[in-house]
């Protein structure tokens, strides 16, 4: 009986398992979604509520943990210098996971993980060079010129 057994395999060994999650959470926390099956992005989901909540945290200890976790230094960076913050009042409950039908090849059952709360869009025209337009300078409206309409040809009779 495989009764109180929790985790899923997925048909690899330990390593190859572990592997799997660390190369899904760092993917995760560089996009903030992901699209992966179900039972990976169930699996997957565990482990980034706890990557944020350390990115919550914020101090050194707790980067030391995430960067033996996450594979590349811009995830942690990202974690601790944008995610964290973000969600910095939120109790928990950072990720959710929609459904998204199946997969074409073999009709797996397909999800997307996702954060929560989305970043906040910036407005059309902001970046980080703002022109002369951006900032707020009026220019003068521009009017459309008239252009004559031709005339339909009449049919001959």
């Amino acid at each position: 009986m495989r009764h109180r057994k929790g985790g899923r395999k997925f048909g690899r060994n330990t390593k190859q398992r572990k592997a799997l999650l660390r190369s899904l959470a760092t993917s995760f926390l560089e996009s903030e979604r992901l699209e992966t099956t179900v039972a990976k992005a169930k699996a997957l989901r565990p482990v980034a509520e706890k990557l944020i909540t350390l990115g919550k945290r914020g101090d050194l200890a707790a980067r030391r943990l995430a960067a033996r976790y996450v594979l590349t230094p811009k995830a942690v960076k990202r974690l601790f210098d944008d995610l964290g913050p973000r969600v910095k009042t939120r109790p928990g409950g950072y990720t959710r996971i929609l459904r998204t039908g199946t997969r074409y090849g073999d009709a797996a059952p397909m999800a997307v993980i996702e954060m929560v709360d989305k970043p906040e869009a910036k407005a059309e025209g902001e970046s980080a060079g703002k022109s002369e337009k951006a900032r707020g300078k009026k220019t003068a409206p521009v009017q459309a010129a008239k252009t004559p309409r031709k005339k339909k040809a009449e049919p001959a009779a």
